[in-house]
């Protein structure tokens, strides 16, 4: 009887470290940490430009007059694929904001997006995604701000 203890004892540990061995492990998300300012995300455009707004009409204003010189010299954020956490924050501006992340051109149809509002001024929220390798736009369209450039490659 001692000797089938001891043997069980063996056998319950070679499987339990079969299946630590074999189990999947849930990478954890990356936090990806933006700020909003007014009509703008500061981290891409590498500067907040102090723009003043009361509400989407002003964003719509200043970006019509600066918005393309500013997205070509923004950075594009390069992911791998894989699962992410974009933080988002409120900074100083005195109206809700949102968060809208989808694919670029036909990937806006095949590739997967976050969205959502509900952020007010100096509060974080964060959005949960899995990407895919592919093309990506992000952006306010509570606070108009460009389309910022994102890239999903292995």
């Amino acid at each position: 009887m001692r000797n089938f203890h001891k043997s069980l004892t063996i056998l319950l540990a070679i499987s339990m470290l079969t299946l630590a061995s074999t189990g999947v492990n849930a990478a954890e998300p990356t936090v990806i940490t933006l700020t909003q300012t007014g009509c703008q995300f500061t981290e891409p455009e590498g500067e907040d430009h102090g723009f003043k707004t009361a509400g989407a009409a002003d964003c719509k204003a200043i970006n019509t007059r600066s918005g393309d010189k500013r997205l070509a010299q923004a950075k594009t954020i390069t992911l791998k694929p894989g699962p992410y956490i974009f933080r988002v924050t409120n900074k100083n501006v005195p109206y809700q904001l949102g968060f809208y992340l989808r694919g670029a051109g036909v990937g806006r149809l095949t590739l997967p997006k976050v969205s959502g509002g509900g952020l007010v001024k100096g509060k974080s929220r964060d959005y949960h995604i899995t990407l895919k390798a592919g093309d990506y736009y992000y952006s306010c369209p509570l606070n108009p701000t460009p389309d910022y450039s994102l890239k999903v490659t292995n």
